[in-house]
């Protein structure tokens, strides 16, 4: 034993990197598990006799094959420094003879493992998980010695290795706490273990506790049982009470976490009966459960005494019948917590773990003597705990009240027995093992007797494999499984304390496998009612109206109402109807928002349709009237080319009323792309170039004598062309860029008051695009009217300027006015009726005025007076030109001059310079047109 630390060190840290365990992670937990497993080593050999079959200290030790290790709580926790308390003779003896006992049924047993001898190594918690960890250092040491062959003592003597049995698997331990402590042990060199008491749902995490599996079901299906139970019952909102302590404390959090995963469930109070209450306590309890009188059910995770003073301060405080309680196990068909009070229980719902009593058992520990049970360390000292005596007769005080043991007491005959309840499950645990190993050797040795070498040693991976595949009876004839967790299906059974014909018990009505099954007519509540007591906290809502849940209480809720364009989703939630759809009369669904246009009954389309009506026959009847007198020479006088052209872009802009009115589709907003802007464009580049063409004439007239280039009428054409087949470009690029389409448009109209709510059907034409559409044309318009401004000075005898420039600024003002009328009632819920009325109004009001202040005047001279349409004496183009300009300079008013001989003079004087070059005389007259 001299170096024998650091042979241990060596192999320990080769396994631990074999298991894929992270080192730099576990060095310090590496350090003390090596300072344990050397101070436990040491006291271990120390204490061990040679020879098989002895005992060890705190631990019994039985030969075989193959062997199991034991964790049970024999003494209770020590105190003042000493590991170990007084013994536990039910928790305790019971049930680690319950594994002696099913070794011993298993070895006689020629059908599980033959010829294969189970041993064992039961070891001491002392119900302490430090303690038990120590203990359970034993269980690993084979798995970290090796050969001493290298070691040396100090006086050159070889070492003296004593090599322990190998343990295969392990039974246990009891407590939960204890159990968490030996799996994070026995996980790292792969030891299944399976429990047969730990219940704590931490337990069930097997990515932490890998190889812990336990035949009892864990708290969480207890708690899921009760779940069941209050959700069968349509019960939504209860309270909890818990004794202080891990059973009630646990117990109520798994209640509490499997309602919020379940959903449907919420807690109403949650108290907690301090581990010594004080008085009045209890009475402050009921106040409590009292404060939400909705809450009638009372969920109890607590102990005999607790619920027996609970249910004494509900009956002094007059609640009989107010209250249904359900109990868990620790109430479950007990009379102790109901007696004098049977009539507060009245109704009252338990649960308890399925479970038989091992009649075998009872048999085998009866017949347990100091003769014949040896192999049992602490059965002596439980023979003298269990018949208040001493086996030795020093041990015997006078005046002690002890007497010294005969050997001939007798267990059930000179002392009260019961079989600890965990008897069943300790026995199932062993079993389990013994199945596992046996379908183990069946799948590696078939057909050899006893182990053979793939069983030498024994994979524990391979063996927790078989473990979690069982599935066999047990003991007390219930299957024995697991599910992928490792975890034991939970069978319970469901009681109701009844009372009938003034007598009161303990009635079956149910029980839980996994699922409930639960037998709703033999159920009787308070006062022998059948019907389901309530317990819940608000009442459901009426259609179209979702809950609003109070914030911390899941089942407490508020009823909203889906206003607007909401509707009822579900039953907690109102969502938004479509943009296409407005909800119903009672909000629970959507339907489709009608779909409204511009139609020609409306009273926003007669007016402008009449306005184009009028404006359609009065510009056909200027066409009409200029082509009838096309030769005379007011027509010639006002540029029979450009007026044409300007006449055409006045009946354009008439024209686009009706298709702005028209149902929109996909020819109806080409359409409109088109014309809308091209009337517009065509009638202001006529203005414009007829302005331009004055003031570049009499510009040039003051400098030179020569006559400005592109002043012919041809000339006129083609800049008027050109400068519309922008507008045309631009409308191509638009349809290359986005093709025009008809669209809904439900943002229009959608009132605050969805019934009023209407889709509008036009085109894809935003107020931007609008804009962009009729900007080239109000740009032809603003330089029109700049030039207009630039030749207010040419006497207005001289062809178009002025009436131009009138034109110009009253398209100014309509123009200004339609901007704000335009965009003012962009959020209107009236928009498309206003907008569309307001455009076409512009556009036309613009067609008028150019109409009524260039062409009527003419047109009325043509039809009314003809005598003043003749020609007149015609001047070479440097004469008129010199003439109008010393008129200016000299005399201001000359363009006042009654006979105003020159006003269409300068227009002819061009037109003849083209066509007639010849004619060197003109006629004047004395009017002015």
């Amino acid at each position: 034993m001299c170096a024998q630390a650091v042979v241990m060190f060596q192999p320990l840290a080769s396994r631990l990197d074999r298991t894929g365990c992270q080192r730099h992670s576990l060095i310090v937990p590496l350090l003390l598990l090596l300072l344990l497993l050397y101070s436990s080593l040491k006291a271990a050999q120390a204490a061990k006799p040679k020879g098989p079959g002895h005992t060890h200290l705190n631990s019994i030790r039985i030969d075989g094959d193959i062997s199991l290790g034991g964790l049970f709580p024999v003494h209770a926790r020590g105190h003042d420094g000493k590991p170990c308390g007084e013994l536990k003779k039910e928790k305790g003896i019971h049930r680690l003879e319950a594994m002696l006992f099913a070794l011993d049924r298993i070895n006689n047993d020629n059908n599980l493992l033959p010829n294969i001898t189970l041993g064992a190594r039961v070891l001491d918690t002392c119900s302490r998980d430090t303690h038990a960890l120590e203990q359970s250092l034993t269980f690993v040491q084979a798995l970290i010695e090796k050969d001493g062959t290298d070691v040396k003592c100090l006086g050159g003597g070889a070492p003296i290795i004593t090599k322990p049995e190998r343990v295969v698997g392990v039974i246990g331990a009891s407590s939960s706490s204890v159990s968490i402590m030996v799996a994070n042990i026995l996980r790292l060199f792969k030891i299944p273990q399976v429990s047969y008491a730990s219940t704590a749902p931490e337990l069930s995490d097997n990515t932490r506790y890998d190889f812990f599996s336990r035949v009892v079901p864990p708290d969480t299906y207890q708690a899921q049982a009760m779940v069941d139970i209050v959700k069968s019952m349509r019960w939504n909102y209860v309270s909890t009470v818990a004794s202080e302590g891990n059973y009630g404390e646990s117990g109520v959090d798994a209640f509490i976490q499997r309602s919020r995963e379940d959903g449907g469930v919420c807690i109403s109070q949650s108290v907690k009966i301090p581990r010594e209450p004080k008085q009045g306590e209890f009475d402050k309890i009921i106040r409590r459960l009292r404060e939400n009188p909705n809450a009638r059910v009372v969920i109890l995770f607590a102990n005999e005494d607790d619920i027996r003073r609970l249910l004494h301060a509900a009956k002094k405080a007059n609640q009989t019948g107010h209250f249904i309680w359900v109990g868990s196990d620790s109430w479950g068909s007990k009379i102790s917590p109901v007696v004098h009070q049977e009539e507060m229980a009245e109704g009252a719902v338990t649960i308890l773990p399925k479970r038989q009593s091992i009649k075998g058992f009872d048999r085998y520990f009866i017949s347990r003597t100091l003769e014949n049970n040896r192999r049992n360390i602490w059965f002596a000292e439980f023979w003298e705990n269990n018949f208040n005596c001493k086996l030795s007769r020093h041990a015997v005080k006078k005046g002690s009240g002890l007497k010294k043991c005969t050997n001939q007491e007798r267990i059930g005959k000179d002392s009260n027995y019961e079989q600890e309840g965990k008897v069943q499950f300790v026995i199932d645990a062993v079993y389990a093992m013994a199945h596992a190993l046996h379908n183990m050797h069946q799948e590696l040795c078939p057909g050899k007797v006893g182990l053979c070498a793939k069983m030498d040693p024994i994979n524990g991976t391979h063996l927790l494999k078989h473990i979690r595949r069982l599935n066999f009876a047990g003991i007390a004839g219930n299957p024995v499984l697991f599910n992928e967790n490792g975890d034991a299906p939970g069978r319970y059974e469901i009681y109701q304390y009844q009372i009938r014909n003034r007598t009161a018990e303990y009635k079956i009505i149910g029980h839980w496998t996994d699922q409930l099954h639960l037998n709703v007519r033999s159920m009787q509540w308070p006062g022998g009612v059948r019907q389901i007591p309530s317990s819940i906290c608000s009442h459901p809502c009426q259609p179209g109206e979702r809950k609003k849940i109070v914030k911390g209480i899941p089942c407490c809720w508020h009823c909203e109402r889906c206003d607007g364009y909401q509707y009822q989703a579900d039953t907690f939630t109102c969502k938004m109807c479509r943009f296409d759809s407005r909800p119903n009369v009672n909000h629970t669904g959507c339907v489709p928002i009608p779909i409204v246009k511009l139609e020609w009954s409306s009273p926003w389309a007669v007016f402008p349709v009449l306005i184009a009506v009028v404006g359609i026959m009065a510009t056909v009847f200027v066409v009409v009237t200029f082509i009838r007198y096309n030769d005379t020479p007011i027509v010639k006088a006002s540029g029979r080319e450009l007026s044409y052209v300007l006449l055409t872009g006045i009946f354009l802009c008439y024209a686009t009323t009706f298709l702005m009115i028209s149902t929109p589709d996909v020819g109806i907003c080409s359409l409109r792309r088109i014309f809308l802007g091209l009337g517009m464009s065509i009638s202001y580049a006529a203005l414009l170039t007829k302005t331009n063409r004055i003031y570049r004439i009499f510009e040039q007239g003051s400098m030179s004598i020569s006559a400005p280039r592109f002043i012919s009428p041809a000339s006129q054409l083609v800049i008027t062309f050109t400068l519309a087949s922008v507008q045309l470009l631009g409308v191509c690029i638009w349809f290359g860029v986005d093709p025009s389409k008809a669209i809904i448009d439900y943002e229009d109209q959608r009132t605050s008051n969805p019934v009023m709510a209407r889709g509008v059907l036009k085109c894809d034409i935003s107020d931007l695009s609008l804009i962009c559409l009729l900007g080239y044309s109000m740009l032809l318009m603003v330089t029109c009217t700049v030039y207009a401004i630039k030749t207010r000075g040419v006497p207005e005898t001289f062809n178009e300027a002025k009436p131009i420039g009138f034109t110009m600024y009253t398209t100014c003002i309509i123009w200004l006015a339609f901007i704000p009328i335009f965009f003012g009632t962009s959020q209107s819920t009236e928009k498309m009726y206003i907008q569309t009325t307001t455009l076409t109004i512009s556009v036309s009001l613009s067609a008028s005025v150019s109409l009524g202040l260039l062409y009527m005047p003419k047109v009325y001279v043509v039809l009314f007076h003809p005598e003043q349409n003749v020609p007149k004496r015609t001047r070479s183009l440097k004469a008129v030109v010199t003439a109008a300009t010393m008129s200016n300079k000299f005399n201001p008013k000359a363009g006042l001059r009654p006979n105003g001989e020159a006003k269409t003079e300068l227009c002819e004087s061009l037109e003849t310079q083209n066509f007639s070059t010849k004619q060197t005389y003109i006629s004047y007259s004395n009017h002015a047109i």
